[in-house]
């Protein structure tokens, strides 16, 4: 019996997954981004925006590609099986995806941005070391992460800038009510 696949069966591996994770990683983030709060937000339009802030169209964009990139990554290194530290991988890679998914609600949500900076610090450690153990398996998925690693390290620099900025915004109470005046 031949344990080695075929490159057919390679590829069928790696669209298996990447039928999956792609989506399932798109997902993911499209939720985070619904049920987390969102940049129209009363609170969010109070605050004072850094010089860095790009236009908000392009974090949807961003995030669009970025995460078809992560999902794919993750296809990569999932289908290596047998490669050494694989599951290992994976493990991390789910775990920066889950933190990830947490700082929406965290900032946007529960309007913490101090609490926010500090999770896009742990971001920032977990998406290094899932690059560093995507490498060692497969190059193009350590490649495929680095733009997500430069994102989330900007992510971090405005998350610090918004925080120096609006140091109270945390304690902060905007209602986002209207009062009409008749005369």
């Amino acid at each position: 019996m031949n344990l080695i696949a075929s490159p057919g069966q390679l590829r069928a591996s790696l669209l298996r997954w990447a039928l999956f994770l792609v989506p399932m990683t798109m997902l993911l983030g499209y939720l985070s981004g619904q049920v987390g709060g969102d940049a129209g937000s009363p609170w969010f339009q109070s605050l004072t925006k850094p010089s860095l802030f790009p236009p908000p169209a392009v974090f949807g964009i961003v995030w669009t590609i970025l995460y078809a990139m992560i999902g794919f990554a993750a296809a990569l290194v999932a289908s290596a099986r047998g490669a050494y530290g694989r599951e290992l991988a994976l493990g991390v890679w789910f775990v920066q995806l889950l933190l990830n998914l947490a700082w929406t609600p965290v900032f946007f949500g529960a309007q913490k941005i101090i609490e926010a900076f500090w999770l896009l610090v742990a971001i920032d450690v977990a998406v290094i070391v899932t690059v560093v153990l995507f490498w060692r398996i497969r190059k193009l998925a350590g490649l495929l992460l680095l733009p997500y690693l430069a994102w989330v390290l900007f992510a971090t620099v405005l998350n610090f800038q918004f925080w120096q900025e609006n140091p109270d915004a945390s304690e902060t109470e905007v209602s986002g009510a209207v009062q009409r005046v008749a005369i």
